[in-house]
């Protein structure tokens, strides 16, 4: 009678503690819904060029993206989308972001333009290759490069190397790892009729530019991802983003239609989506992507505080017949894991 007692116990602590697993593990797959928009920055307003990395000691994802200032109403022209630094939102399952800083940038010129970050993370240390303007201008026909940077921590980032590209007006870095271990850098080069170039490198110091315009379509901000067996590549043309496959990261053949072109109908979502980031994560494709809400057909020409403040939204990519869609309308069910 001890015994069977003494075993029911047991039982029931085991009973209890798989319950209490069940739940946290429950409560880990929980998703949230999204909110539209998912995130305006509370300094400028001006939100833009998403990136999304997972903090490893922090235990966060990491937003970085660049911010404008969209709500300076002393800036003349087009200066006030010059002369920011990068700003960091942070969020535990990718649907609720809030503000955390800015970048501690080791790379000190006068009036410096920080745009457009690309981060990744490779042995425990993390890399962002960074646009530079070097200045605040009122047009756009200055020089721009693209630095190296390294952090231990996602916050402090010490200057490595200008890389030497094809022109003296690059912007833009995406970063991927190619299936036999190379680096390949996709970039803009503005003086070749803001078409994609591209660099190889075997780590992530050394870069060896090919010279070699692998996309001749306008666009800026690529974005190469591998999802659904293929490799991709997105691109923003102020048409909503180009989609293009490749085999062999050289060829690359572009999808009929674009996406994000059509407006939405949610709130800061009326419009086309730009300059975008995507995040694979447990066999999902969420799209990370910036609209600029007042820039509307009525307000075509109008220069406000309205057309130049931006949001950042998500939206899930699907797959279908070979191709790629994205109905922004769609609620956004997402609990990123890390």
């Amino acid at each position: 009678m001890k015994l069977n007692s003494k075993h029911l116990f047991l039982n029931l602590v085991v009973v209890f503690f798989s319950m209490t697993l069940s739940a946290q593990e429950a409560k880990k797959d929980l998703k949230q819904t999204a909110p539209k928009p998912l995130y305006r920055d509370p300094i400028f307003d001006g939100a833009a060029d998403p990136t999304i990395i997972w903090n490893k000691k922090e235990k966060l994802w990491f937003m970085f993206y660049t911010n404008r200032r969209a709500n300076d109403s002393t800036a003349k022209g087009i200066t006030w989308v010059h002369g920011t630094k990068i700003g960091i939102a942070v969020s535990k399952d990718g649907a609720k972001w809030t503000y955390k800083d800015t970048c501690n940038i080791d790379y000190k010129l006068k009036d410096i333009t920080y745009w457009a970050p690309d981060v990744i993370e490779y042995q425990n240390k993390y890399h962002m290759y960074l646009t530079i303007v070097p200045g605040i201008f009122n047009d756009w026909y200055h020089p721009r490069s693209i630095i190296h940077l390294t952090s231990s921590n996602l916050m402090d980032w010490k200057f490595e190397s200008e890389l030497k590209l094809a022109s003296e007006r690059c912007i833009d870095a995406s970063v991927f790892r190619l299936p036999n271990g190379t680096w390949r850098m996709f970039y803009n080069n503005e003086n070749d009729g803001k078409s994609i170039y591209y660099v190889d490198s075997n780590d992530l110091y050394n870069w060896k530019d090919s010279g070699t315009k692998i996309i001749k379509d306008r666009g800026e901000g690529p974005k190469v991802f591998f999802w659904k067996g293929k490799n991709w590549l997105i691109s923003d043309s102020w048409r909503g983003l180009n989609v293009y496959s490749s085999e062999d990261f050289l060829n690359w053949n572009r999808q009929e239609k674009n996406i994000l072109q059509l407006p939405g109908s949610g709130q800061d979502d009326k419009v086309i989506g730009g300059h975008a980031d995507i995040v694979v994560n447990d066999g999902k494709a969420y799209i990370f992507y910036f609209t600029h809400p007042g820039r509307t057909p009525e307000n075509k020409g109008v220069d406000s505080y309205e057309t130049k403040r931006s949001s950042i939204q998500v939206a899930e990519l699907e797959y279908n017949n070979g191709e790629i869609s994205c109905n922004r309308d769609k609620s956004v069910q997402i609990n990123l894991k890390q």
